[in-house]
Formats: structure tokens, sequence, C-alpha cells
């Protein structure tokens, strides 16, 4: 029964994530094109544009450009969403869009060679085909790799691991220079949020066992075995109910943002103020709780109205 008391709590709710969300994008907010080149920043947040690849060529500059992150010689995995067999405007999977923005602007700064994979849930061949992110990212120069075998898996110990003491990792993960991390802004029925944190659930072999143990301090746990060297949040179209799959187009409101950033934690605090405004999560950021453990473990910050945050709307 929806009582009284139940509504105005979820109205408290809507009411704190609108409040976080409008630090992210107030409406004196600036407009900008290639004003000055920082590294400073905690975090970047877009909104508009032509497409979320705009969005991500616009505000990498703002961290000091692609070069800060990718040296000449390096190698690249760029690890997207692509657990769904959706198409992109379901809002399921990254888009396949700033992939391919993504990876071109590595080759650009240098990098080797840039992988792409996930650990799909769907069949991991309707998966690629369909989020349109294999042929986004093979056209633009990337080596899309598979990863539904055991084989392609190296076990890794997790030192810092309160409840996952070790697992099987893609061997990608942990061979490549640099890690990419790119996930969907989405609504989780387990976890509340699914962003770049959980997003690395797709990069181990049985994450089911998460499930069965402690699945948001697995998420931190694993979170301390190797931080990406950058995030970028897709929040362009965000799904804000039935997640992580979704049923149809009307779970998914187009936000048209985009946030970059070099801190998981930052920026999943930044997905869960989206998610909150929209009534998907009670709750601020540290309300889920693997955002919580990972900000403890030193993984990160969550104290969006004190961060130096780049704000850009086009």
């Amino acid at each position: 029964m929806f009582t009284r008391k139940k509504f105005l709590k979820k109205l408290k709710n809507i009411l704190e994530g609108a409040f976080f969300t409008f630090t992210l994008f107030p409406i004196l907010s600036e407009l900008t094109e290639a004003a000055e080149t920082k590294s400073e920043f905690d975090l970047i947040a877009l909104k508009g544009g032509k497409g979320p690849d705009d969005l991500f060529r616009r505000g990498i500059s703002y961290l000091g450009g692609m070069g800060r992150f990718v040296k000449k010689g390096q190698s690249v995995l760029v690890k997207p969403n692509i657990g769904w067999d959706r198409t992109p405007e379901y809002g399921a999977n990254t888009d396949p869009v700033l992939i391919s923005a993504i990876v071109k602007e590595c080759f650009k700064a240098g990098a080797s060679e840039v992988y792409v994979f996930d650990h799909t849930c769907d069949s991991w061949k309707s998966c690629y085909k369909n989020s349109k992110i294999e042929e986004n990212a093979k056209n633009s120069g990337a080596k899309v790799v598979p990863a539904n075998s055991k084989d392609y898996y190296i076990k890794e110990s997790i030192p810092r691991g309160k409840v996952l003491k070790e697992a099987l990792v893609h061997k990608l993960f942990m061979q490549c220079d640099v890690v990419i991390n790119v996930p969907v802004l989405k609504h989780h029925s387990s976890t509340g949020i699914t962003a770049s944190m959980k997003n690395l659930m797709g990069v181990v072999w049985d994450r089911y066992e998460w499930h069965r143990k402690d699945l948001h301090q697995c998420i931190a746990d694993f979170s301390t075995l190797r931080k990406p060297d950058l995030c970028v949040l897709d929040g362009w179209r965000v799904m804000v109910k039935n997640g992580p799959r979704g049923y149809s187009t009307s779970d998914i409101i187009k936000y048209e943002y985009l946030f970059i950033s070099a801190d998981p934690v930052a920026i999943d605090s930044a997905g869960a103020a989206v998610l909150a405004s929209a009534g998907a999560i009670s709750g601020k950021s540290e309300d889920i709780r693997h955002i919580k453990i990972a900000r403890e473990n030193g993984l990160g910050r969550t104290d969006l109205d004190k961060m130096n945050i780049k704000r850009i709307t086009i």
C-alpha cells in the first residue's frame, strides 16, 4: 500500500536528487566551446550537443586531452557495456558512436592497439552486432574480441578484497597499458544503479559468484584490483526503470548527459544524482552501498558539492 509516509519519502528523495543534479547543471551553466585546457577538474559534466561523441570530443580537453591518459605505443582497453541484445535506442548498452569517438581519440594520442570487449549476459554475438558497438569500434580501428570462453581469463588475487579474494579476470584487463571504462547509466534492480564500478563485472568470468556473496561488497572489492585510468559515463539515454535490460523505450529518459572523470566514485556519484532526480533510486550516492564502500576504501570522492566540476551545456 502506497501510504502518505511513503509518498513523502519518495518526494524527498526526488527533490534531493534534483538538487544534486542542479549542482551539475545549474540554470546559468556556461556555454563553452574550446576555452582553457586544464587537468585539475574532478569531473566534467556535459549536456546537449549533437550526440555523446560530440560531448566526449568537447569534454576530454578539460582533463588535459586524451594524451594525458594514452601515450604513444601503448595498448588500450575500451570497456563498454555490451551486455544485452538490444539496439541503441533502448539504452541498455553504451552508445556505439561514443565508443567510436573514444577509440579514434586513443589512436590520435598514439595508441598502438585498442581493444573492445564485454562479457555479455545475452548471446555475445547478438549483443556485439545489435548494439552496433562491434561495427562502430571496428570501423574506428579497434580490435573487438570475445569474452565468452574461460580460456580468455586468468586468476588474479585481490589483496584488499573483504569478500572477493580472487577472480578470473579477462587477460586484456590486466595486460593493456591503459583501461578506459565506458558504462551506460542505468537503473539496476539489484544495486539501484549500474555505472562505472559495476560495469567492471563485464571483465570477470563468474559474476554470478558476486550475486551469491555480497554484490555491493564484491563490486567495491574488485574496484581495488585495478582502477581504470579514465571513466566516461554515457548518460545520453538513461534507463530509469526496469534495469538493467529494460522492457521498452518508455524506460528511457533522453537526458543528453555525459560525464568524464579519472575518479570512478565521483562519476558514479554523479550518475546516482541523475537517477535520484528521476525517482529511480532512493537517497543520495552514499545510500548505494558499493559507492559508499569504495569511498571508504579511498577509491574516490562522493562530495559533488565540493568537487571542482567543469559544467558544459551546449
